[in-house]
């Protein structure tokens, strides 16, 4: 097993996430198996207490992991699934060495950082690498570590002593590490200045950790005569010494990599040239390239509670992204704070109040994505009246779904009383009820989560056409209330479908309104298993539904379907150039995503 660790220096928030999952993608197209670990440093055991304004989004495994949303990253640019183990946590290392103490395993030793913290970190990360995550049998060739936080942490301080010693155990040849820095430009001089990577670098050696590549991010390409003083300071070959300027996507980060041969240096180091082949990146190239070329937008409005950290909702995002580069639009999100849209704030806040009305009414389609507590909800229930009512598109994930169904019970059933028991425990009509297997005092890994799957009721609905046309699915959830099964006979009589359940029946995971363009919400996350080349199917019907593409859409799953009972279908493949513009290139015989004229087809 070969070791690639990222850690970051000078200050936080530089890209170390993106730039792991960039060396990860360059990897892995050179021919290699590639796993990932994310290390963060906090005590807590894992994502799942943590507020999104703290955090960022909980990124959700299969597997029922509540982790950093880094690791959706390494998902989404790997396209792997990821375990628990995958993201190590201070918590889970201080636990797993107490509960050995308790045990007795120690066998009456006094418990200390160095060794037993230490040499738990090493194991951990030895057990978590050779896990198998790309489908395939045994373990991966690289593995790429990243270091949350930034040099000079007191709480990382175990995990740096537990990586020098790990370096040494592994050995030259196996152990590759790659740090992350800043060189900032200065307005007053217009000059890049070294001084911080200098002395980032200086602590990083301090502490046992020689760099062999540096990582430098700045907002231009760093000067020859730059890099050469970094290499003289730092030890680091000019060869080895990578710019990270910025760029009009991510997805230019690995092609940035691939450009200043990034793939050499940690190849070289690694003694892999000789099974390794050169990185190919075409399919990767030309999604970078046409997300640059699209100029026609499609708005939809994110009505959230977390809407002032945009990180709160990154897979949202990125599912949106996937969705509108397959039906070749430029998405733009309109960020629509749930409260505002709340009689109250009229009151309050008048401007504000029409601000987000604004927004709501000038999008192309409607969103209202998950969350917790009562907050905004009032807010959220009228986003979906406005979208139901005027036939806008909409997706509800989670509490999205619920929301739906709590207005569905309040304007089509008159319960004007309908609520969750989450917001009123007294309601008399109580749409959305706590699950009975979970439990009510303990929060942390207590929901229903990671994978599980539903069931299609009805194969006549946009959802099961979407998915293709597929008898059941499995998707990630992440919630302790559901529909209130008691109501869902009242419900579907006045023309709400059920068009997914699980394995039971009991519980609603797909609501539709058939009258309706694109109206769907769903209990489950279909943002966590969305990729570059495969938007999730849900996403994908709410971007083409803003954009009159949704008939299209539909049609191609059907080919799809075709596809999967015949073997194969000819489908046609153009290339669209840097302009925008579609030339027929080819066709071909296979279930691999290519551009059409309508978008992309699997």
């Amino acid at each position: 097993m070969k070791y690639v660790l990222v850690t970051g220096g000078v200050v936080s928030g530089l890209g170390k996430g993106v730039t792991a999952s960039s060396i990860g993608l360059l990897l892995k197209a050179c021919g290699l198996r590639v796993t990932s670990i994310k290390i963060d440093p906090y005590l807590n055991t894992d994502a799942g207490t943590m507020s999104p304004f703290e955090h960022g989004e909980v990124f959700v495994l299969d597997d029922g992991g509540e982790v950093d949303l880094d690791l959706g990253n390494y998902e989404r640019f790997l396209d792997i699934k990821l375990t628990r183990d995958n993201n190590i946590t201070t918590g889970k290392i201080y636990q797993s060495v107490i509960d050995k103490e308790r045990k007795g395993d120690y066998l009456g030793k006094t418990v200390q950082v160095v060794p037993h913290i230490t040499d738990a970190i090493q194991e951990w990360i030895e057990r978590a690498a050779l896990i198998p995550v790309d489908g395939k049998d045994g373990p991966a060739d690289v593995c790429v570590i990243e270091l949350g936080g930034t040099i000079g942490d007191i709480e990382s301080m175990p995990f740096i002593e537990a990586l020098g010693q790990f370096s040494y155990r592994v050995g030259s040849g196996n152990f590759c590490l790659i740090h992350v820095s800043l060189v900032p430009v200065l307005k007053v001089v217009g000059e890049q200045k070294t001084k911080p990577t200098q002395h980032s670098v200086r602590g990083l050696r301090s502490l046992g950790l020689t760099p062999h590549v540096l990582a430098c991010r700045s907002t231009t390409v760093l000067d020859e005569n730059v890099k050469r003083k970094l290499s003289q300071f730092c030890h680091v070959p000019v060869d080895s010494i990578i710019t990270l300027y910025d760029v009009t996507n991510i997805w230019h980060i690995p092609l940035l990599l691939k450009d200043q041969k990034a793939h050499e240096a940690i190849l070289k180091v690694l003694n892999l040239h000789s099974i390794a082949g050169g990185p190919a990146l075409e399919e990767w190239t030309a999604r970078a390239e046409i997300c640059d070329s699209l100029h026609e937008p499609v708005r939809i409005a994110m009505v959230g509670k977390y809407t002032g950290l945009s990180d709160s909702y990154l897979s949202v995002l990125k599912a949106l992204k996937h969705a509108s580069l397959r039906c070749l639009k430029k998405l733009i999100v309109d960020w629509v704070p749930a409260g505002d849209l709340e009689d109250v704030t009229a009151q309050e806040n008048p401007a504000a109040h029409k601000a987000a009305w604004k927004l709501l009414k000038g999008a192309d389609g409607i969103l209202v994505p998950g969350g917790f507590g009562d907050r905004g909800v009032e807010g959220k229930i009228l986003a979906a009246k406005y979208a139901r009512e005027n036939k806008v598109p909409f997706l509800g994930i989670c509490l999205g779904m619920q929301i739906a169904v709590i207005e569905f019970a309040r304007s089509v059933l008159n319960l004007k009383d309908a609520n969750s028991t989450e917001f009123d425990t007294s309601t008399k009509n109580p749409c959305v009820i706590f699950m009975p297997e979970v439990s009510k005092t303990h929060m942390g890994g207590t929901m229903r989560l990671g994978s599980r799957r539903t069931y299609f009721q009805v194969m006549d609905c946009k959802s099961a056409k979407l998915y293709g046309n597929k008898s059941f699915i499995d998707e990630r959830h992440r919630h302790r209330y559901e529909v209130n099964p008691d109501m869902v006979s009242r419900l579907e009589k006045d023309g709400l479908s059920f068009t997914g359940k699980d394995e039971t029946g009991q519980r609603m995971e797909i609501v539709e309104l058939a009258c309706h363009p694109y109206f769907i919400g769903v209990q489950f996350h279909p943002e966590f298993k969305s990729r570059p080349g495969k938007p999730s199917a849900l996403f994908l019907g709410l971007i083409a539904a803003s954009c009159g593409q949704l008939s299209s859409i539909l049609r191609s799953s059907e080919n799809q379907k075709k596809t999967m009972n015949n073997g194969g279908i000819e489908v046609s493949m153009t290339k669209v150039s840097r302009n925008g513009n579609m030339k027929m290139t080819a066709n071909r015989l296979s279930n691999d995503v290519y551009f059409n004229d309508n978008g992309l087809y699997y």
